[in-house]
């Protein structure tokens, strides 16, 4: 604070110094008449070589502005999220600082400043006269010195190299002689190209007002809540007594209030010694207390509410993304400094909807373990990140994640690259890849995949991407080991694992892979998606929005479209700068894409997996459960053709399983369904949503096999000759026949039948108990039919009688005739005659009709024989 007291080396050293600094006088005389003539003539002086190598003239660079990104209402309204900057400022035009600033600066720092060509030759000498019985070379510098100064800082800290920073910065502050004669002569040089307003502008926007508040405008809401023009008397002199000292009179911090007032009241004197305020508005400046209105500037995520683990998901891209720089360094420097205006994805209100779905559900600390839940939405078509939330508060302070559970800075939405989340085993969700290279592969959802308990034997998966071995693999439904034979649009509903594993045991596991990766699934920590057969029942860590995005690419017709969450960046000039773009793909047939979506609708259709889940508003949607093992996470991901969403609860750490977890609404498969329906609700009124395509009838019925000849053949060679065509057996017990015992008798669908491939053949089989049937006795009479019957061991029943047919039955009247003339006397209609039956005993009679005849009966069989009565 204050000036130590010279001491004998101090004085000597000084005097030194005054010695060498007339090497330079020269230069300073010539400065006064004419900077041009002043920077020739120290540039051929081989006495001062500390300018060889120093440019003509110093370019003033853009300062460094901070950065601030903003999301949109429904209305197209702006909202600011958050705001960053490596130097919090804001430049204004000198025409927007207060007149009183501008005074007190040239009062204070450089009286002459409009007079002198850079270099205050009188305000030098006096400092070199000071410096010679005081030690260190300081003071004396002009506004356009201080502004040279300035300008290599900002440079120096602009480098991404520590090192070279360090060094540069070193350069740009060091107090020797060597450096004052540097920025003496660059000094000159920005005299030369830029006006006196120019510099003082510049000047008053780049100096330094402690910590990281830089420029007027910044300062003066930082400090006292007010825009720079609106600065007072004594406000702009407590600003300007800052400069002299940032660090040690920033009045932010209690402890230097008093000594920023000694120094303000400095500065209003100098004002009133200069002429630049009346004695009257001396007085009054003085005697008011330095009295902060302390505003801090909106920076960094975490002043972005519940949306902050979106806007730390942008902060990343923009650490990634080349197109922003050629290292991180670079790219974040640019960002921090660029006075970027970044218009993000973020819609406002699916965003507010999502926060409260997931924080009225599940607590910021679960009291079982280290639980949390997580949500995100994308827009079909687009990838525009539409609202990304999770349950837990957001800081990037590691004090702060460390002082409670309820921190982190961890985005569970995004991967390791995005966020540092190494992603959550998937579940059933990543059976739908299982299920469309099932289609791509020309089989259908009407075919019927066995789910039988079984022992599988890794020999028995085909995979061309990596070794398949180990153990054998005993895998069960989610509900227990249960036979699930049944149709894969039935097994996808009710989500049954060992019908996905007997599909991927018919495929290679290679390809349900690079059907995942072809919809822009990756593990959440970098590596290469495995294709071991687990993988089909959801091993894989993968992150929500990895899998958001492949739900939006089955809705979007197959087309998968990359995250995006940045429409818009414009820098402080009103330049627009190119974000990056979404890249959309054909990841599969708009056919196959189609069927998808139409067997994913079934999901949530009565009975299914996500029942819990339907909006109910009539727009049509796509869905698919997950949970992996034991419970320790939990999905649902879904899609309109507008928007799809995505719902994670699970473990961030541990294994805890989530059905011994009550969150606030109850269970985790109810919790995940019924944010999910609440975050949609508010998606489905803005967005709306059409009917998906119509799937291909071939991918719903499958392909076809002809049911094999069986009948004849044993039990074990039925069901091997049926299984062989892909078609499965089932045994459907015995039935009467003359076939030999236990062959078959037939089969529901008959042999040479078509059915889908995997269609379940219903076989009986003989039980042996029919015999030819009787021979016919009809023509005989019935005493001679009924004792042929019984010498050839059948039992006749007694004779039937049947009716004796009218006339007319035998020879039914004939229409009447068209009308005539009338009829001669001796015509008339001739009728058929009666035919009496002149036997009376019926067993007499001729036998009419006698059943059954041939054709194969039981032995027992009553034989039935009629006669006309």
């Amino acid at each position: 604070m204050f000036a130590k007291k010279p001491t004998r080396s101090g004085i000597i050293g000084g005097l030194l110094a005054f010695v060498g600094m007339s090497a330079v006088a020269a230069v300073l005389i010539a400065a006064a008449v004419t900077p041009a003539i002043a920077v020739t003539g120290v540039t051929t002086n081989s006495a001062l070589g500390v300018f060889d190598e120093l440019p003509a003239y110093l370019k003033i660079n853009d300062l460094a502005e901070k950065s601030s990104m903003y999301a949109k209402r429904e209305d197209g309204s702006e909202v600011l999220l958050a705001s960053f900057y490596a130097q919090n400022r804001i430049t204004v035009p000198l025409e927007e600082i207060s007149p009183f600033v501008v005074d007190a600066a040239i009062a204070t720092e450089d009286p002459r400043f409009y007079e002198h060509g850079g270099v205050d030759l009188i305000g030098t000498a006096r400092a070199i006269i000071s410096n010679a019985t005081g030690g260190d070379v300081q003071g004396g510098s002009s506004i356009s010195q201080q502004y040279v100064k300035n300008i290599l800082v900002m440079r120096a800290e602009e480098i991404a190299d520590p090192d070279a920073r360090k060094a540069a910065y070193y350069a740009a502050t060091q107090t020797t002689i060597e450096r004052k004669l540097k920025e003496m002569k660059l000094a000159i040089s920005i005299e030369s190209k830029y006006t006196k307003d120019e510099i003082l502008n510049g000047y008053l926007n780049i100096a330094s007002f402690g910590g990281r508040v830089y420029g007027i405008e910044s300062a003066s809401e930082y400090y006292f809540g007010v825009k720079a023009k609106d600065l007072t008397l004594a406000q702009a002199a407590s600003l300007i007594a800052t400069v002299n000292n940032p660090n040690n009179l920033r009045i932010d911090v209690p402890e230097n209030v008093e000594y920023n007032e000694q120094r303000r009241n400095y500065v209003l004197g100098r004002m009133l010694a200069e002429g630049k305020i009346t004695n009257k508005e001396y007085k009054a400046a003085v005697a008011e207390p330095v009295t902060p209105v302390i505003t801090p500037s909106s920076t960094g995520c975490q002043t972005a509410g519940g949306a902050a683990f979106f806007c730390d998901y942008v902060t990343w891209i923009i650490k990634n993304d080349p197109a922003f720089g050629a290292t991180e360094d670079e790219r974040w420097s640019a960002f921090q400094r660029g006075g970027w205006k970044i218009m993000t994805t973020l819609d406002v209100e699916l965003q507010a909807a999502s926060e409260t779905a997931i924080y009225e559900r599940v607590p910021k600390i679960v009291p079982e373990g280290d639980i949390a839940g997580a949500s995100v939405s994308v827009q079909v078509g687009t990838g525009r990140v539409l609202a990304m939330a999770q349950s837990k508060d957001y800081s990037a302070d590691p004090e702060v994640v460390a002082s409670g559970a309820n921190y982190t800075s961890v985005n569970y939405n995004t991967d390791s690259k995005y966020g540092s989340s190494t992603g959550f085993p998937v579940g059933s969700t990543y059976k739908i890849f299982t299920l469309i290279e099932w289609l791509k592969q020309g089989h259908g959802l009407n075919e019927v995949v066995s789910g039988k308990v079984k022992d599988w034997k890794m020999s028995e998966f085909k995979n061309s991407c990596e070794p398949t071995g180990g153990p054998n693999w005993r895998p069960v439904n989610y509900a227990g080991a249960f036979d699930s034979t049944t149709t894969v649009m039935n097994a996808l509903k009710n989500s049954y694992n060992l019908n996905f594993i007997t599909m991927a045991s018919k495929m290679d596991l290679c390809n349900i892979r690079k059907v995942a990766e072809a919809f822009g699934v990756h593990r959440a920590d970098q590596k290469t998606l495995k294709s071991n057969p687990s993988t089909i029942i959801g091993t894989e860590e993968i992150a929500p929005l990895a899998m958001a995005v492949a739900t939006a690419g089955i809705a979007n017709d197959g087309k998968t479209c990359t995250a995006i969450a940045i429409d818009e960046i414009i820098d402080y000039k009103g330049k627009k700068i190119t974000p990056p773009k979404s890249k959309c793909t054909q990841s599969v047939t708009p056919a196959v894409a189609r069927t998808t979506a139409y067997a994913m609708e079934n999901v949530h259709s009565a009975g299914g997996t996500a029942a819990r889940a339907d909006v109910g508003d009539g727009i049509p949607w796509i869905a698919k459960t997950g949970t992996s093992d034991n419970a320790e996470q939990n999905w649902i991901m879904g899609s309109t053709s507008k928007v799809a969403t995505v719902v994670w609860l699970g473990n961030v750490s541990g294994h805890v399983a989530l059905s011994n977890v009550d969150f606030t609404n109850g269970r985790q498969y109810n919790t995940k369904q019924d944010i999910y329906r609440d975050i949609m609700t508010v998606a489905n009124r803005q967005f709306g949503g059409d009917p998906f395509g119509a799937p291909d009838p071939n991918l719903v019925k499958g392909k076809s096999v002809s049911v094999p000849a069986i009948q004849g053949l044993t039990k074990e060679q039925a069901q091997a000759l049926i299984e062989s065509v892909g078609l499965t057996f089932t045994d459907g017990g015995e039935m009467d026949s003359e076939l030999p015992l236990n062959t078959v008798a037939k089969s529901e669908p008959a042999s040479g039948e078509p059915t889908a491939v995997g269609g379940e053949v219903k076989v009986y089989f003989s039980n042996h108990t029919l015999v030819a049937g009787p021979p016919s006795t009809v023509g005989m009479t019935a005493a001679l039919a009924r004792s042929t019957l019984v010498a050839a061991g059948w039992t006749v029943s007694p004779t039937v009688e049947l009716p004796v047919p009218t006339p007319t039955e035998l020879c039914p009247v004939p229409l009447p005739p068209a009308p005539t003339p009338a009829p001669t006397p001796s015509a008339s209609p001739t009728l058929c005659p009666v035919v009496p039956n002149p036997i009376t005993n019926k067993e007499d009679r001729i036998v009419t009709v006698q059943s059954p005849v041939g054709g194969f009966v039981k032995p027992t069989t009553p034989i039935v024989i009629s006669v006309p009565g």
